[in-house]
C-alpha cells in the first residue's frame, strides 16, 4: 500500500497527472484498475435501491442524520469492502489506484477503508490518492490529515510514495 498525498488545492492537476500516468503505464503493459470511492458509493446506493430515498430525504436531514444514515447504509466492512473485493477479482490488473477519498468524507473515513482493504487488496500494489498529508514522526507515528486539516486515526501500514525509490 502506498499513499500519494497531494495538496487538495491541486485536485484538478492531480487528476490529470493520474490519468496521464495510467496511460503511460498502460503503454508499458501495466494495467491499472482505478476504484473511485464516490462512484462506488453512488453505484452501491443505486444497486441497493437506496439512491431515490437518499435524494428525497437529504434536503430535510441534518448533517449528522445524513452522515449516520450513509454510514449505516454504506458500512465499510460489510458493504463497501466486499464490493471492492468483487471489483478487484473481476478485472485483470497489475496495480490498483484508489481515488475519491475526499469526496466520501465524512461518512467514510480513510483509515477505515485502508484497514479493511488490507484483507481484499493485498495481492497487488495499491496507490491511494489522498487529498491532504501523510506524515511520519517519532512522537506521533504515521498520521493522515485529510485536506491538510483533519487528522484521522493513526495509520501505519502504507508507504508514503514520495519517499519510495524504485
Amino acid at each position: 500500500f502506498y499513499i500519494y498525498a497531494y495538496d487538495p488545492k491541486q485536485s484538478v492537476i492531480t487528476e490529470e497527472d493520474k490519468d496521464s500516468l495510467k496511460k503511460k503505464l498502460d503503454q508499458q503493459g501495466i494495467t491499472v484498475l482505478e476504484i473511485n470511492l464516490y462512484d462506488l458509493v453512488v453505484k452501491t446506493l443505486k444497486d441497493n435501491g437506496d439512491w431515490d430515498w437518499y435524494i428525497e430525504k437529504e434536503p430535510s436531514m441534518t448533517k449528522q442524520e445524513l452522515r449516520e444514515e450513509l454510514q449505516g447504509i454504506l458500512d465499510v466492512e460489510k458493504v463497501l469492502t466486499p464490493e471492492i473485493a468483487k471489483i478487484i477479482k473481476s478485472k485483470d490488473h497489475d496495480l490498483v489506484f484508489l481515488t475519491g477519498i475526499g469526496e466520501v468524507f465524512p461518512y467514510i473515513r480513510s483509515h477505515s477503508i485502508l484497514n479493511n482493504l488490507q484483507v481484499v487488496a493485498k495481492h497487488k500494489p495499491t496507490v491511494i490518492f489522498f487529498p491532504g498529508e501523510y506524515q511520519h514522526s517519532l512522537d506521533k507515528g504515521a498520521t493522515l490529515k485529510l485536506f491538510s486539516r483533519l487528522e484521522d486515526d493513526k495509520y501505519y501500514r502504507a508507504f508514503n510514495i514520495d519517499e519510495y525509490e524504485v
